[in-house]
């Protein structure tokens, strides 16, 4: 692990997300799901993805978000919707720090106190690094699946991995 890599991960903490954390997961959020989606999902829906829909996005359900915080700033951020692991995303520097790992502990603490036993998310199918890194989390892959994504007058129906994970105990709780 290299300096960089070990400072930021000791720096880190994971918190609820709240009203003065929305510009900054606006921006990981932009940034990552660009780097991640564009070339890779139909261009009518990268048309609804703009800075502005993703500023709108981010305020919304903060009570399902977390965010991680680095340097006295919001480097990541995850959010949950009913047993879905709905978001995850780090800032590009911060990937392969174990960040993104950290959120996933916490936002799986959260599904399970809500009583939750069973959790997905879904990945873009050309998203190959995000992939190896759900299922060194654990998650299996159940295959190809139509997924209603938010647009801003309604859903747009798209092809996507679906991942599946039985909830267990975890020692590191959020």
């Amino acid at each position: 692990m290299s300096k960089r890599v070990a400072e930021i991960s000791a720096a880190t903490a994971v918190r609820p997300a709240a009203d003065c954390d929305v510009p900054a997961i606006a921006a990981v959020w932009y940034d990552g799901w660009m780097t991640a989606h564009v070339g890779h999902v139909p261009e009518a829906l990268i048309r609804y993805r703009t800075r502005g829909s993703f500023e709108r996005r981010a305020g919304e359900r903060l009570d399902d978000s977390l965010v991680a915080v680095a340097d006295g700033r919001v480097v990541g951020f995850l959010r949950v919707h009913d047993a879905e692991i709905e978001q995850v995303f780090v800032e590009a520097r911060c990937r392969g720090t174990g960040l993104a790992a950290r959120l996933m502990v916490a936002g799986e603490a959260v599904l399970r106190r809500r009583g939750l036993v069973e959790a997905f998310l879904v990945v873009n199918s050309a998203n190959e690094r995000a992939q190896r890194f759900y299922l060194k989390q654990g998650w299996r892959s159940v295959g190809l699946v139509d997924y209603a994504a938010e647009i801003e007058d309604g859903t747009m129906v798209i092809s996507i991995l679906r991942y599946e994970k039985t909830l267990t105990h975890s020692h590191e709780e959020f």
